[in-house]
């Protein structure tokens, strides 16, 4: 695959990345349902094969367990990806989760990433929420002295606003910013996205698919029949009214991918890489064949002319 440079980091990364929020599987409060592990290691190494060359984590994805999966299928592998780890959301032992920005947790979090990952730095450490908010400075701080430490190569931020990206930039730069960032969350475009562009901010979005119902294979019954323990059963987004808006937005997306012979989550992907600020894309795959269904949006363009005709079929569109 051909790769875009990370903001000023000086790592080379392929337009997708691997995410592996789903590998965490369901038993915990943001879970996706159940996920056999070897189907994770199995889609980690197709993803590898295909040349996708970072994956995307976060220590409380499944309480730990996502970084764990992590780390035994890249134990397998002579050539590393890059990996990218998150912190500030913590856990008890019954599985309740908790903000925490304080020094002495995220060094707790970074130490535990780095076990169960089995690496002895990650390449891009990231504060997953501006929450505590009023801790933002001292969680970055901590973050600075971590990269000074060779515990992580790289720091950045996620789900922060310009302006709270300006409070910790007098502290440290930030190497990349993680914003969500898709058709039906289009939001970054308005000051996220510019703003990296003028500080050379590297950035990598989330869930351009929208959590799955940008990918084609999301159907009414598939969503009805989503477990408790998939936390998009809960989500406004799978509810009406904002369903049928993203359900006629898919169809549109699969209209354009024919005549090209690409998925509807391909198109959805493009979308977001159409961007020239977005370095690469967080994808969410869960078996390999995911993988395959997906992976040709890291070498597909869409025309001006359809990204104009998607403009215009979202503006139709308007949910309440």
């Amino acid at each position: 695959m051909q790769t875009r440079s990370l903001g000023s980091t000086g790592m080379s990364l392929t337009p997708i990345g691997l995410g592996a929020w789903a590998l965490g599987g369901g038993d915990w409060e943001f879970g996706w349902g159940p996920q056999d592990d070897r189907d994770s290691i199995a889609t980690i190494h197709r993803a590898l094969d295909l040349g996708i060359n970072w994956i995307d984590t976060a220590a409380v994805y499944g309480l730990g367990h996502s970084e764990r999966i992590v780390g035994r299928a890249l134990r397998e592998r002579a050539e590393k990806p890059y990996v990218f780890t998150k912190c500030s959301m913590i856990w008890d032992d019954r599985g309740r989760i908790a903000h925490n920005l304080d020094p002495g947790s995220i060094r707790r979090e970074l130490e535990a990433s780095l076990r169960r990952l089995q690496l002895e730095a990650v390449d891009l450490y990231q504060i997953h929420w501006p929450d505590p908010e009023p801790g933002i400075e001292a969680g970055w701080e901590t973050l600075a002295a971590l990269q000074q430490e060779g515990k992580t190569r790289h720091i950045g931020v996620s789900n922060f606003s310009v302006e709270q990206m300006r409070r910790v930039q007098t502290i440290a730069p930030i190497a990349a910013l993680q914003p969500p960032y898709s058709l039906v969350r289009p939001e970054a475009e308005t000051e996220l996205l510019p703003f990296c562009h003028e500080q050379n901010i590297g950035v990598i979005v989330y869930s351009p698919m929208m959590s799955g119902l940008l990918s084609g294979a999301m159907t009414r019954e598939r969503i009805d029949r989503l477990p408790r323990s998939d936390w998009r059963s809960r989500h406004r987004e799978f509810q009406e009214p904002r369903l049928s808006h993203t359900m006629n937005l898919a169809e549109k997306l699969r209209a354009i991918g024919q005549r090209h012979g690409r998925s509807t989550g391909e198109i959805a992907i493009a979308w977001t890489l159409r961007r020239p600020e977005v370095t690469g894309a967080i994808v969410g795959l869960r078996r390999p064949v995911q993988v395959d269904e997906i992976q040709g949006a890291a070498y597909f363009s869409l025309s001006d002319a359809e990204i104009h005709e998607i403009a215009a079929f979202r503006c139709l569109q308007q949910p309440s």
